[in-house]
């Protein structure tokens, strides 16, 4: 990570993240510290190694609450513990997803509801139970991780791309029903991320060529390039700013 611009507003902000431990999540666990934001975050897996690793870089290490999001009570224990720890939540970045690959024809109606739990229930959960902090500080910034993959209407993750969906109408609602307490609502849509996931289990020299070649920018994305946007959500740097979906891809789908 290059830190490449200081945000003060962020320094001793408390911070929530959900897969705050690897992949994109990992990167903004750092990105948060690196400003001296105090970071708690939600994973399934074990991430000691992680917070070691944080723990030489910071001087400090972020409070992890291994539990999984799709379990309602865990979820908002987490995020009590962590205000209890860190005080008031200000900031919530709802990262953690599942892109798992399927077909229409093999939607069951358990998979659809561990899909939508994932990638859908557990942000507006997590929204609800951040608000009372938000609105005792008078100010707050959600951040809810959407993706492009709806936008463009990508086959292969129908669910998924639902999901996606529906978050940007979250998002648009709760800005709306939140903006008179201060507190901003918005997405962040990224592209094609190469994550350690998405290069063990998708990426494809093929498939990765034809999608850059759909990109404005030729540089292929990598978790450390979604820091600096959720940054400036987070930061009041962006205090009138609410009910958007900020993309950041590469310049594959044209907003506006």
């Amino acid at each position: 990570m290059t830190k490449i611009a200081t945000f003060h507003d962020l320094s001793g902000a408390s911070v929530f993240i959900t897969g705050g431990g690897s992949g994109i999540g990992a990167s903004l666990t750092d990105g948060f510290m690196a400003q001296g934001a105090k970071v708690a975050f939600i994973g399934r897996s074990d991430a000691s190694e992680f917070i070691t690793e944080m723990q030489e870089k910071h001087g400090v290490a972020p409070m992890f609450i291994q539990g999984d999001i799709t379990d309602n009570d865990t979820l908002t224990a987490a995020i009590t513990d962590a205000a209890a720890a860190h005080g008031p939540i200000t900031c919530l970045v709802n990262n953690a997803a599942n892109d798992k690959r399927h077909s229409t024809e093999e939607v069951d109606e358990d998979f659809w509801n561990w899909m939508m739990a994932v990638n859908l229930k557990a942000y507006f959960f997590a929204c609800q139970a951040v608000v009372p902090y938000m609105k005792k500080s008078g100010f707050g910034s959600i951040i809810n991780f959407s993706s492009i993959s709806y936008m463009m209407g990508m086959a292969g993750y129908p669910l998924y791309t639902t999901a996606n969906s529906g978050i940007n109408g979250l998002t648009r609602s709760l800005a709306r029903e939140f903006g008179p307490d201060r507190i901003r609502v918005n997405a962040l849509a990224p592209g094609w991320v190469l994550t350690q996931k998405q290069k063990d289990l998708w990426v494809t020299p093929e498939g990765l060529q034809n999608h850059v070649d759909r990109q404005c920018l030729k540089d292929t994305l990598d978790p450390d390039d979604m820091i600096n946007g959720v940054l400036f959500l987070a930061s009041k740097t962006s205090k009138m700013m609410t009910g958007q979906a900020l993309v950041i891809d590469g310049g594959v789908v044209v907003t506006g």
